[in-house]
């Protein structure tokens, strides 16, 4: 994880000490995302500035430092996140003539970029990702979000200056900032207990779509009407639809489970060292166990718990880990340690958030860093493998109404499809 944080003037000019000085004091609101360094590259001319604050994972060294100038000295970028395929991205671009100092994603990124335009690299990565792109030939700034939006990216205008920044807080740190809060995103708060892109809490600010890419104009910084979607679930959902899968249950438990070893297997590529979130249910065990499957050592596992037996999962969890033979770490939570934490929760979540898990996850996160960089979760997994039993009653009235064929033995398939555990 790391932050970025920006901003593209638009008729007026500053020193490039000012700039430098603004961009910095926005990529500071959001270095908790990244303490391990901070960087600032600025275009005095444009009036652009770049702030960054990193989170070493992959390539420790300086050449992973951001923002990073391209080989070609075209393109000058500012990126969050993690490209999973980046190895086999690597390998193409040596194959095109390219050479690397390091071995960071975010090189392998910019070089792609470099190599083969922004559109056609977002087409092969395979990532999580929100990045801010300075085309010093085309002079204008690209912004772009990863296909479903697991790295945020919020930007607007304030005056006659184009904004972006990870979180909410780096883009209050810019002078004259006005922090109107939206009423239709409030009353979408109030609603749902989320705000849902495009909107912010504050008005005139928005969230990058998922899949998007907006490409800012120097000439009229307030005009972002140009923004596209390079993928779209829609469409991905109607392109399974025209072809689904041919093949029986059990080839397709074969082919789910080659594609979760993929998954987990990418995402386990790290400098640091990593862990996974383990709450015994069925999406977060499956991501243990194929951890465990892959790895050369234990994997290291947390979880937490509450005193009230009602809502504890520690037992379900620690099975899993028993079982799995990973390295636990348990944490049961008292009520008294969550209350100390609630003043802490609007500088966490910058935007207004109801989700009651958000307690115990920031108190797991809290825990495993003092162990571990990085962890895996099964967030997302719920919806896709029925982990609730709503999910499961929802599937049963499909195949009541012959919307969903059942399986041929699930019995036999369930016990395939969890045979890592």
């Amino acid at each position: 994880m790391c932050g970025i944080a920006g901003f593209l003037l638009g008729k007026r000019r500053l020193e490039p000490a000012i700039l430098g000085n603004m961009a910095t004091a926005m990529a500071k609101a959001v270095s908790h995302r990244g303490p391990d360094a901070h960087g600032v590259w600025v275009d005095a001319d444009a009036g652009l500035a770049f702030g960054h604050t990193r989170l070493r994972v992959i390539d420790l060294s300086e050449a992973g430092a951001q923002p990073i100038v391209s080989p070609s000295e075209r393109y000058v970028l500012n990126y969050n996140g993690e490209l999973y395929n980046f190895a086999a991205l690597r390998r193409m671009l040596i194959d095109h003539g390219q050479e690397f100092r390091g071995h960071s994603d975010t090189e392998v990124l910019l070089s792609s970029i470099d190599t083969w335009g922004l559109e056609k690299t977002l087409d092969r990565a395979n990532g999580m990702f929100s990045f801010a792109l300075w085309d010093r030939a085309e002079r204008k700034l690209l912004l772009a979000r990863d296909r479903v939006g697991k790295k945020p990216l919020y930007y607007g205008s304030c005056e006659d200056t184009f904004l972006f920044a990870s979180e909410l807080r780096g883009l209050r740190a810019f002078p004259g900032f006005s922090a109107k809060v939206d009423r239709p995103a409030l009353s979408q708060f109030v609603r749902f207990g989320y705000i849902s892109q495009p909107l912010s809490i504050y008005e005139g600010i928005h969230k990058l779509p998922p899949g998007g890419i907006l490409e800012v104009d120097p000439r009229n910084v307030s005009d972002v009407a140009k923004l596209r979607l390079y993928w779209s679930a829609k469409n991905v959902a109607e392109d399974g639809e025209r072809t689904p899968f041919s093949g029986d249950y059990s080839e397709a438990v074969d082919t789910l489970d080659s594609l979760l070893r993929d998954a987990v297997g990418q995402r386990m590529v790290a400098d640091v060292d990593l862990g996974a979130l383990l709450s015994g249910g069925v999406d977060s065990s499956t991501v243990v166990a194929i951890m465990q499957s892959l790895g050369d050592r234990p994997a290291k596992t947390f979880s937490v718990g509450f005193r009230e037996s009602r809502y504890n999962e520690a037992p379900h969890a620690s099975a899993v880990a028993r079982h799995l033979g990973t390295q636990h770490h348990e944490y049961i939570l008292a009520p008294d340690e969550c209350l100390d934490i609630l003043h802490e929760l609007p500088r966490i979540y910058d935007e207004p958030f109801a989700d009651v898990s958000q307690i115990p996850t920031y108190l797991i996160c809290r825990a495993a860093r003092e162990r571990v960089t990085v962890v895996l979760t099964g967030d997302g997994g719920d919806e896709t493998f029925a982990g609730y039993r709503r999910y499961s009653e929802i599937l049963n009235f499909w195949r009541r109404f012959g919307w969903m064929p059942a399986p041929t033995n699930p019995t036999s398939a369930t016990r395939h499809a969890f045979r890592l555990m």
